[in-house]
């Protein structure tokens, strides 16, 4: 009888050592698996959900998440969309909390880059929200001229005004590293 006391005992403790291996064997593909989770699927997940996004530069901006691609995220606000790219956050609210993976480049949208050429080549008048070091943030009104590997040049006017020569402050050669959100009006939902 000492026996089979014995041998549950001992089963009692292979049980307990087993289910102690497997929760931390679960536990550590779930670190693994948090651990390749980019911050584009976390947002892709989010798409059509109201965010906050706070730049590294100090401002917040909210809206409805409307495209979160491998560089940037759109939110769409009342009156305007804002082009936010992903270097520029400091960090997110509002976010579901699961992530959607895209395999696909084609489908992630495209760069930034790729975006900054479309905006210039439909030449819309923008607010571009600049990171201004210890200064704060700088907001240029404008229209990007032209886009290089790393840097718009962008014409300079005053808030609402068309972009033509005589209407013209400055011409800005602005760094990809120094945009925080490009702003352009809204298009109205027909």
């Amino acid at each position: 009888m000492r026996w089979d006391a014995l041998f549950e005992d001992m089963e009692a403790q292979f049980a307990a050592e087993n289910r102690l291996q497997q929760e931390a064997e679960i536990a550590e593909r779930v670190r693994i698996d948090a651990a390749g989770v980019a911050l584009a699927d976390r947002l892709r997940a989010s798409i059509n959900l109201r965010v906050t996004v706070h730049l590294l530069s100090g401002s917040t901006l909210g809206g409805l998440l409307s495209h979160a691609g491998s560089q940037l995220l759109v939110l769409n606000e009342q009156q305007h969309q804002v082009l936010v790219p992903y270097t520029a956050i400091g960090r997110c609210s509002g976010l579901a909390r699961h992530a959607v993976t895209e395999p696909s480049v084609v489908r992630q949208g495209p760069g930034l880059g790729s975006a900054l050429r479309a905006l210039s080549r439909d030449r819309s008048h923008l607010a571009l929200t600049l990171a201004g070091g210890s200064q704060g943030e700088t907001t240029l009104h404008g229209v990007i001229d032209r886009v290089g590997r790393d840097y718009v040049d962008f014409a300079v006017t005053s808030a609402g005004e068309a972009r033509r020569p005589a209407n013209v402050i400055d011409m800005a050669a602005v760094p990809f590293a120094a945009l925080c959100a490009i702003r352009s009006i809204q298009a109205a939902v027909t």
